[in-house]
């Protein structure tokens, strides 16, 4: 009570001096009252929509979880025991996920995208072009995959069932309707049935992962394959079974190569489907300030960069060279020790100069005076995660190897050079993340926009205009507005001027101006930096290398794996599962550094 009344006394004696002057209060300043029924109630608007974003993505992803452990528990149990549970039983497991995550996928296209305002906002980070190319290229190949195993089972027709042909029809329609999915909504932001279509995405997801993880630890195919090879090198038929012989063997080998050829597709295409279906699980719900869907990202131009390019072209020629050469002598016949110890020098001198450009890359970023992005972007970290994962695919096959060589002979000649391979492979992996990230997470340059403002307004007026006269061209001279201060008299001397001037003096004026602002443009964009230009040049080096090393693995190049000597120490199915989980990851991880490295190069 005591307090109260000396509240109350504080109270009125701030009345009774009501007629003191006030003391001088700053400029703008406001007395903000809170209706504390109202901002209690929005603010816990604001927690319950928090609170339920959470809660559905904890249930959508404890469900992917079950899904996932359920599905490894099956492919373990077939891995470690092929009679209780069979690849069929699997088979059957996976396809009863792709018919859930189509019917999933048709009620999205037909029932929940087409509710008023279902999708609002669309994220223009989501899908780049570099991964909505690569998915329809892995699918594709994913497509023929299926359709050469289906043409390999009906020659084998006699000892197959009909699973065998029924698990990759379904495969096929399966890839075709999710790549068109994620082609077309890839950006969707929905703002309906929330949890509806969390639950769908990761089931999506979970399915992709499964359908990874079986074509990383199934080796079936691949052993039917390897078992005719050697029967027919030693001119037996068949596989010696009597009832699974090949009737046609020229159609017998094209379906072996190829499916051998494509079988790395498949699995990257589960990869980045995953990745995908990812970002669309995280934007579910999201909302996307107008400022940030207006933002524009720099424009990809050359400013005079040519070392970098020139070095990167000349990789890409020598390295398709190797590719052919190791190709040739792959499919004539096994291939000699001097294929691989060509194909592996190739990677011995172009890794090391990677590593050299990435460490003086990272050198550059830390003399920049440029501060860091600390700004939370979604994107970005996800651009992180998948460059840092996708990293351990090779650096885990390189290590593997060296236990491998090192255990075995380390002193013979292509033994230590598959050591060094994996020594300089794992160090470039390392040196160029580090680049990268240190290359994503700086805020972008800014330059004057005096010429390069000037430039632009000058190709606006001539591209406006195409091509201008000589009378346009003093018309539109003569058409300035005159000063203010100026009076009628002065008007009429300009006007008479302007008609009784040439029209050439005009066009000399004309051409003058352009040449000042060609020259000013050429200076700010030909001289640049040396910080900038080195940078752009080892981007664009780095760009072109990564490049040929996605070519090389993607299209058949797999020595890691006939060079027999990590076949013969670790055992023909570990050494598959282990090159079946690094290669597509390799080869993720390549094509997923050339988005980078671009976005890199944009914003130096």
């Amino acid at each position: 009570m005591d307090l109260q009344e000396a509240v109350c006394q504080r109270h009125h004696r701030q009345e009774a001096g009501g007629n003191q002057p006030a003391p001088p209060q700053p400029e703008g300043w406001k007395i903000n009252y809170e209706k504390s029924w109202l901002h209690r109630h929005c603010s816990s608007l604001l927690r319950r929509d928090k609170q339920a974003q959470k809660a559905g993505q904890l249930f959508s992803g404890l469900l992917a979880m079950n899904v996932v452990f359920l599905g490894c528990a099956f492919i373990c149990s077939m891995i470690f025991n092929k009679v209780v549970i069979t690849l069929k039983d699997v088979w059957i497991f996976l396809s009863i996920l792709k018919i859930l995550a189509l019917v999933w996928i048709a009620c999205y296209l037909l029932f929940t995208r087409r509710k008023p305002h279902a999708i609002l906002y669309r994220d223009a980070h989501a899908g780049p072009v570099w991964v909505k190319g690569s998915l329809i290229l892995f699918g594709v190949c994913s497509v023929l995959l299926h359709v050469i195993r289906i043409g390999y089972d009906i020659i084998h027709i006699q000892c197959k069932s009909q699973v065998d042909i029924l698990f990759p029809s379904l495969g096929i329609l399966f890839i075709c309707i999710q790549t068109y999915f994620i082609w077309c909504h890839a950006k969707d932001c929905t703002q309906v049935q929330h949890n509806f279509t969390r639950c769908g995405l990761m089931l999506t997801l979970a399915t992709n992962l499964l359908l990874w993880l079986l074509a990383v630890t199934d080796d079936s195919v691949h052993r039917e394959i390897e078992s005719e090879l050697n029967h027919s090198a030693q001119g037996v038929e068949g596989n010696g079974t009597g009832s699974c012989k090949c009737s046609n063997t020229t159609a017998c080998k094209v379906f072996q190569k190829g499916y051998i050829l494509l079988y790395p597709f498949n699995t990257e295409y589960c990869l980045i489907c995953c990745s995908m279906l990812y970002v669309m699980w995280k934007n579910v719900g999201r909302r996307i300030a107008q400022h940030h869907i207006s933002c524009t990202k720099p424009r990809f131009k050359l400013h005079g960069v040519i070392f970098g390019p020139l070095l990167g072209i000349s990789a890409i020629i020598i390295g398709i060279c190797i590719f052919m050469v190791y190709q040739i002598q792959a499919t004539s016949s096994s291939p000699s020790q001097q294929t691989f110890i060509l194909y592996y020098s190739y990677y011995i001198f172009l890794l090391p100069v990677m590593t050299v450009g990435a460490l003086v890359g990272t050198i550059i970023h830390g003399l920049e005076e440029r501060e860091l992005d600390t700004l939370k972007n979604p994107t970005r970290s996800l651009d992180v995660i998948l460059l840092m994962g996708a990293a351990l695919g090779q650096i885990g096959i390189s290590y593997f190897s060296i236990v491998a060589i090192v255990a075995t002979n380390p002193t013979d000649l292509l033994n230590s050079i598959i050591l060094a391979y994996s020594v300089s492979l794992i160090m470039q992996h390392i040196t160029q993340n580090i680049f990268i990230i240190e290359g994503l997470h700086r805020q972008p340059l800014l330059v004057d926009e005096g010429p390069s403002h000037a430039a632009h307004s000058m190709k606006g007026f001539l591209s406006a205009q195409s091509p201008p006269s000589e009378h346009m061209i003093a018309s539109y001279a003569c058409q300035e507005p005159a000063s203010s201060t100026a009076n009628k008299k002065a008007e009429k001397n300009e006007k008479e001027t302007c008609e009784n001037t040439s029209p050439k003096v005009y066009n000399l004026e004309i051409r003058q101006e352009i040449r000042k602002v060609s020259q000013t443009y050429i200076q700010t964009y030909s001289h640049l930096n040396w910080k900038r230009k080195a940078l752009k040049e080892i981007s664009s080096f780095l760009i072109m290398c990564n490049i040929i090393l996605w070519i090389l693995p993607s299209f058949g190049a797999h020595p890691v794996f006939e060079n027999g000597l990590e076949k013969s120490f670790y055992g023909y199915s570990t050494w598959f599962a282990i090159v079946n989980f690094g290669l597509p990851l390799g080869v993720f991880y390549r094509m997923h550094s050339v988005g980078d490295l671009l976005e890199v190069y944009r914003s130096t």
